[in-house]
C-alpha cells in the first residue's frame, strides 16, 4: 500500500493571513493522523510565509506517524532538520522566494552537493529523498548521491492527464522503474488529486508515499477533512 502524507502548508497559510492561531496547525496535523493519514509533510521556507520553523519544532513531539520535512538544504534548514530529526527529509531545489516547487534537481550537475547533504542526514539516521522530474538519468544520479528515495515531481503528469493519461504516465513509469533498479524508494507529489491519483498508483504500484497538500485541503473545504482523507486513502489502496 502507498502511504498518504498530508502537507499542511496551506493550513498555515490560512492561519498566517490573520495572525493568531486559527486554524490551529498542530490540531489539524493531529486530526489528519486521526482520520487516517500515514504521515505529515511540511515545507518551511526562509520567509516563513506558511509553516514556521517553530511549527516544525512543535509538531515533532506530538506526531505519531511519519514526519517529512521538505526544503532547500541551506544552513538554517539543515540546523532545523538536525534539531527535529524527522523520519524523512526531502531535498528540493527551491530558490528563497519561490511560490511553490516547480522543478526537480539536476542531480548530475549537483552530485557533489547532494552527496554531501545526503551523507550528513544519513549519518543521523534520517531518510533522505531527492525531488526530481521524470528523468531516468536524474534517478540514477540520485542513487549515486546516496539518497534513500526520490520524490517524483508530478505536475507535468497532472497537466497532461486530462488530455492523455497513458501518455502522461509513461515517463514516470520509466523513471520509477530505474529508481527501483537502483535500490531507491519512490515517492511522488505535486498536483496529485482525487482526479488523477488512482491512475498514477495503478500504473506505479510500488510508490512508497504520496505527499499531497493543495488539492487535499481544497477538497476538504467541500467534503470535510475526515471524508477527504478517507477518499484519498481509497485512491492509494
Amino acid at each position: 500500500m502507498t502511504n498518504l502524507s498530508v502537507n499542511i502548508n496551506k493550513i498555515a497559510t490560512l492561519r498566517n493571513a490573520r495572525g493568531g492561531n486559527n486554524p490551529d496547525v498542530l490540531q489539524v496535523a493531529l486530526d489528519c493522523e486521526k482520520y487516517g493519514a500515514d504521515g505529515i509533510t511540511v515545507h518551511p521556507r526562509p520567509d516563513e510565509r506558511h509553516i514556521k520553523y517553530q511549527d516544525v519544532i512543535n509538531l515533532k513531539p506530538i506526531l505519531t506517524t511519519e514526519f517529512n520535512i521538505e526544503g532547500y538544504p541551506q544552513d538554517s534548514f539543515i540546523d532545523l532538520v538536525y534539531r527535529v530529526h524527522p523520519t524523512q527529509v526531502t531535498l528540493v531545489p527551491d530558490k528563497p522566494g519561490q511560490i511553490t516547487s516547480n522543478a526537480g534537481w539536476d542531480t548530475k550537475a549537483n552530485l557533489g552537493f547532494l552527496t554531501d547533504i545526503c551523507t550528513l542526514f544519513n549519518k543521523c539516521g534520517i531518510r533522505t529523498s531527492i525531488f526530481i522530474g521524470a528523468d531516468t538519468e536524474m534517478a540514477e544520479y540520485a542513487a549515486k548521491a546516496g539518497a534513500d528515495r526520490i520524490e517524483l515531481y508530478t505536475e507535468p503528469y497532472a497537466t497532461k492527464y486530462v488530455v492523455n493519461p497513458k501518455e502522461a504516465i509513461q515517463p514516470f513509469i520509466s523513471t520509477a522503474k530505474v529508481a527501483r533498479e537502483c535500490g531507491l524508494g519512490v515517492n511522488a507529489g505535486h498536483d496529485l488529486s482525487l482526479v488523477n491519483l488512482k491512475y498514477f498508483i495503478q500504473n506505479i504500484p510500488w510508490i512508497d508515499e504520496v505527499s499531497i497538500g493543495h488539492a487535499l485541503i481544497c477538497d476538504a473545504l467541500y467534503l470535510g477533512l475526515q471524508e477527504t482523507i478517507k477518499q484519498y486513502k481509497e485512491k492509494v489502496m
